[in-house]
């Protein structure tokens, strides 16, 4: 049986509690290995080596630094295969969604080496005679990341490649659903040439490994993906610590289809954006706003698609969609589905939890779909993340919008339309941080900011030349080279 321990100061080390939890394939309930519980001593353990090696490697020039994140990417690119099997027998996703991920990871890694020749700052004219005045990029520090299962290797790619070549050092504490990805990256690292103490993993809870992170004083920034409630706890107790935050967390995503819109091509962004990763993406499509004159024939269409779907064991390349991460979440995910029924809402198909044959193994729910939906329902409102999608009916572009805005969260929205003149105004009215236009909302891509309105995020951003921002801090310099004592804005009037 696999075991991983945590990774500290370049070695992997058992954590000081001793003990271990199982890791399994929710897809067929298989033991997979067993990976390290950790404690607050073990945190202190990473931090402290982060902190050392972080001292010298702000010292290496960026381009240098990101000569190792090119041969990232080039090992990333060596194991996409390998890497995408592992991580669809851990989390459970399809194998073409799992190869996609990876690809992700290879796209990010390319990219942000790319911004080691390119941490940009700015040159100003002094308002001061023989004076010199910029602004340069420097690295926060440690950075502490939390990141979650559904993409255990895209999300930790997101975090770790722009802190890594800003100059910081890393502790990370993975999912505990997904720790195998976690390793296989961190030997990425290793293997890249990556120098011992920069990337530091620590196996565990978020309720031990997780406050320990974020409470520890040598830690200088935390960035979160996971969900809302969470989120809010760390920003709390970090801000009492004024400690930066970077938090991305949940969606309730809508895609609106109004009268003029291809309907086969709505229909297959809102069965990709719905039920690929079983739902249980942060960028899922939980909410179609159909304009009432298609909503019939859409509903129709989407029925005959969704039943056709075949779900089964993600490994299997003619399976459409994968089982969800554990017990709890399919029990979680059916709680909703009977709400939504108790609401009121028509099932037009799924709704149940899907135990025959092989199936019996692992944790499966049939893709769902409801209609005769209400913004007011507790399925319209709150992120189910999991196979479940809802068909809310309106009269117009500004009804769509309304009811696209009313969630608290922010995240991703869509638009089927022919009408250039109403997708401009939804571009400009939709109240989320992604919008697309004749697609899913799915599909984000790397060299642009990723990130939400609302209580989907705190302003910040993954990805693209945005992530930098989390991991760097603004230094102002000013060189006077008059050799007088010249004072701003009193000796320039």
């Amino acid at each position: 049986m696999k075991r991983y321990d945590n990774y500290i100061a370049g070695e992997w080390i058992p954590s000081a509690t001793g003990c271990y939890t199982k890791n399994v394939n929710p897809a067929t309930g298989e033991i997979l290995g067993e990976v390290a519980q950790s404690s607050s001593e073990d945190i202190d353990r990473a931090v402290a080596s982060a902190k050392r090696a972080q001292k010298k490697w702000r010292l290496v020039p960026a381009p240098e630094r990101a000569e190792i994140l090119y041969e990232v990417a080039r090992i990333l690119k060596e194991k996409k295969e390998q890497l995408a099997q592992i991580l669809t027998s851990e989390m459970g996703k399809v194998i073409a969604e799992a190869r996609g991920e990876v690809q992700e990871a290879i796209d990010m890694a390319y990219y942000m080496a790319g911004e080691g020749r390119r941490l940009f700052g700015d040159t100003v004219p002094s308002e001061l005679r023989n004076k010199f005045a910029m602004s340069v990029r420097v690295p926060v520090g440690v950075a502490g990341l939390i990141t979650p299962w559904n993409f255990p290797i895209a999300i930790s790619s997101w975090k770790s490649l722009p802190a890594l070549v800003a100059g910081n050092a890393v502790v990370w504490k993975p999912a505990s659903e997904t720790p195998f990805m976690a390793a296989e990256f961190v030997k990425v690292y290793e293997e890249a040439g990556l120098p011992k103490g920069l990337v530091n993993v620590v196996f565990g809870s978020g309720s031990v490994v997780g406050n320990a992170l974020v409470e520890h004083p040598d830690v200088d920034i935390i960035s979160f993906t996971g969900s809302n409630e969470v989120g809010r706890a760390i920003n709390g107790r970090a801000g009492s610590l004024l400690k930066q935050t970077s938090l991305e967390m949940g969606g309730k995503n809508a895609v609106t289809v109004l009268e003029d819109a291809d309907l086969e091509l709505a229909v297959d962004g809102i069965v990709w954006s719905a039920f690929g990763t079983a739902g249980q993406r942060c960028t899922a499509c939980s909410r179609i706003i159909v304009h009432e004159a298609v909503k019939e024939e859409l509903e129709r269409k989407l029925v005959g698609r969704i039943e056709g779907l075949r779900v089964g064991n993600g490994l299997d390349e003619s399976v459409d969609v994968g089982p969800v991460i554990n017990r709890g979440s399919l029990e979680k995910i059916h709680e909703y589905v009977q709400k939504g029924v108790d609401e009121g809402a028509k099932l037009l198909c799924g709704g149940k939890i899907l135990t025959v044959g092989e199936l019996a193994e692992g944790h499966y729910y049939a893709p769902t779909l409801f209609t005769d939906v209400t913004p007011e329902m507790v399925i319209a409102r709150e992120e189910i993340f999991g196979p479940v999608a809802s068909i809310i009916s309106v009269g117009s572009l500004e009804e769509a919008i309304e009811v696209n805005n009313s969630v608290e969260f922010g995240l991703s929205s869509s638009i089927f339309t022919k009408d250039v003149n109403k997708v401009f105004a939804a571009m400009r009215d939709f109240d989320t941080g992604i919008v697309y236009v004749n697609a899913g909302t799915t599909g984000a891509e790397i060299h642009l900011p990723f990130g939400g309105t609302k209580g989907t995020g705190n302003g910040h951003r993954d990805s693209g030349v945005a992530a930098l921002d989390v991991y760097t801090e603004w230094k102002s310099v000013y060189v006077d080279f008059s050799g007088t004592l010249q004072r701003a804005q009193i000796d320039n009037k």
